[in-house]
Formats: structure tokens, sequence, C-alpha cells
């Protein structure tokens, strides 16, 4: 097991009521991780859900895809996209 910092943002914290936790995990990747987020229903489950467009970040910087690699003690942040103008 490991313990991983997950910070949500946006519509998603806003959703799920918290801006952050600290989540013990066996995932080993950020898919598994959010799969294992989204397996806890209710609110995780519709603010992550796999058709919604959901961004995130390990260790402060983009993740390209989610089979990047969860170290023990990252941060993963999850995001929905922003669009300026």
């Amino acid at each position: 097991m490991k313990t991983v910092t997950v910070r949500y943002f946006a519509s998603i914290r806003e959703a799920l009521g918290t801006g952050s936790e600290r989540v013990n995990t066996a995932a080993p990747t950020l898919a598994a991780l959010r799969d294992e987020l989204i397996a806890r229903g209710g609110a995780h489950a519709e603010a992550l859900a796999r058709g919604n467009a959901v961004r995130l970040a390990l260790d402060q910087t983009m993740a390209a895809d989610e089979s990047a690699a969860l170290p023990d003690g990252a941060e993963v942040a999850f995001f929905p996209p922003v669009t300026g103008g």
C-alpha cells in the first residue's frame, strides 16, 4: 500500500465537497487510482466517470495519459478541462 495526496479542482471539487484528501491505495497507475475512486460510488463515480473529460497532473506536471506510474507519496490532481478566452 502507498499513500498519495489527491487534489480536486473546479467543478470536481464542488461535486465532491472537498479540495483534497489522503488516499491509501495499491493502484500502480493513475488509471487504477481513478478506477478506485470511481468504485467508491456516489459523487466520486459521477465526477470522475470515464465518460467525463478529466485532466490529471502527477506531482504538479500534466500527465500525458493515465498509464503513468503512481509512486508512494505522490500528489495527484483531477480537474476538468479549462478553456480560455
